[in-house]
């Protein structure tokens, strides 16, 4: 290893004592530690955001089994280098194990054809799969595979890891700068920690080019200020792309904390949403359905917010159009909820899937051509605004084959208390009318 490679690639870990992170699968003690401690690796995909330690884990396996190591990247590798990898491991003379530990990068870029060509080898033991992957393996990866092979899951790393990371690039002689006099203060290594989101391979990126870019002063130190860090960085890595799972995992936060009432985790969920350049009448688009499905008729008045939102989104556009979003996802947020109106609709679709629903009552039904009032079309409808109350109380709106069925089951929240005070009463008169025919 030369100092000519990257920082990141150059502090990657050796061991499993200088893992840094992931105590939840490689801590000691854990499954995935005892697996390579004793050298008994199985076949296993790590999936996880970048920079969180796969091919870290891959390289100290590596570096610690006693069977043919290959590595192939998905995204230039094909069946043919998996057949030669497969020849090389079958090849007694050379390999007098019959085994080999085959580590894929990126393995979700792996199509049908080629995670097809693993599998007999894995099944049959001749290769010990390594798969690493930021993408979910349940969605990418062949059940087959997946079913022979034990998921790890990374986690983002937190601060305090990426804050050990760096101080022991600055302070390694071998592979860092520890030859070198670097001045760095817990306020820049505690930013560099905060603005990395978790990926160590951005925090030692940063800090390379912040040693390599700054000038030495008088003392011979190069002094990396929060400032250095701040440019070298530019931007604060947030773990989202809006075609991977992680817009699927943050647009589920956003309307999960519509619905559970909480404004501030919406408006965080939603500015994470625009910080990774989401579709901002997306966004209003979701917002519209949870103003509905979940606030309904306990606020009607929260629909008629989301959808001035979301036409004002249209017309205006970013960035002015995370106002009107954060306005719209407050709303929401803090209105009361009911859910009356979906499961009403739910309710009644089933009924009309799975039952005779009938036909509407003749005296609902238009007599649009003369003549049809003979076959009773219209005949004994009451317009219910020449009654008190504008209610016609003993008039049956359900076909036949369905009277008395309830779809609509007020909550109490919000404004549909006051319908639901009403509507019991109207229920109970309805009720009352019918027992005296």
């Amino acid at each position: 290893m030369t100092k000519k490679e990257p920082l990141a690639y150059r502090m990657s870990p050796r061991t499993l004592e200088e893992f840094v992170g992931q105590e939840h699968i490689i801590g000691k003690g854990k499954l995935l530690y005892r697996m390579i401690q004793a050298d008994k690796i199985s076949s296993i995909i790590l999936f996880g955001p970048p920079g969180t330690g796969k091919t870290s884990i891959a390289r100290i396996i590596a570096n610690t089994t006693k069977v043919p190591f290959f590595r192939l990247n998905a995204v230039t590798a094909g069946v043919k280098d998996i057949k030669q990898v497969v020849e090389e491991t079958q090849n007694t003379f050379m390999n007098p194990a019959g085994r080999c530990v085959l580590f894929i990068d990126e393995i979700h870029r792996f199509n049908k054809a080629q995670q097809d060509a693993l599998l007999p080898h894995v099944e049959d033991g001749t290769v010990v799969l390594i798969g690493a992957t930021t993408e979910n393996p349940f969605f990418e990866v062949n059940k087959a595979l997946i079913s022979r092979s034990t998921v790890f899951m990374l986690e983002p790393l937190k601060n305090e890891h990426i804050e050990k990371i760096v101080r022991m690039a600055v302070e390694d002689k071998e592979r860092g700068f520890g030859n070198l006099k670097i001045n760095i203060s817990d306020e820049a290594v505690s930013l560099l920690a905060e603005m990395a989101g978790g990926d160590a391979r951005i925090a030692l990126n940063a800090l390379e080019l912040a040693v390599l870019t700054s000038d030495m002063n008088d003392e011979g130190a190069y002094v990396i200020s929060p400032e250095t860090i701040v440019d070298c960085i530019q931007k604060r890595s947030v773990r989202f792309d809006k075609s991977s799972e992680q817009h699927y995992d943050n647009i589920s936060a956003f309307i999960k904390s519509m619905r559970g009432s909480d404004p501030d985790a919406a408006v965080l969920y939603l500015a994470k949403a625009l910080y990774a350049g989401e579709d901002p009448e997306f966004l209003a688009r979701r917002i519209m359905i949870c103003a509905s499905e979940d606030v309904g008729m306990a606020n009607p008045t929260a629909l008629l917010v989301a959808v001035a939102a979301a036409q004002a989104v249209h017309m205006i556009g970013m960035p002015e159009a995370r106002i009107l979003l954060a306005h719209a996802a407050v709303t929401v947020a803090t209105s009361p909820k009911s859910n009356s109106a979906y499961k009403a609709i739910d309710k009644a679709l089933y009924d009309v899937e799975h039952k005779n629903t009938g036909e509407a009552p003749m005296h609902l039904r238009n007599a649009v051509v003369k003549g049809m009032e003979s076959l009773g079309y219209g005949v004994g409808y009451k317009y219910a605004h020449d009654f008190p109350g504008n209610i016609v109380d003993d008039m049956e709106y359900m076909p036949d084959e369905m009277i008395g069925a309830i779809y609509y089951e007020p909550s109490g929240n919000g404004y549909e208390a006051k319908i639901k005070e009403w509507l019991e009463k109207r229920r109970s008169k309805k009720i009352n009318k019918e027992s005296q025919v």
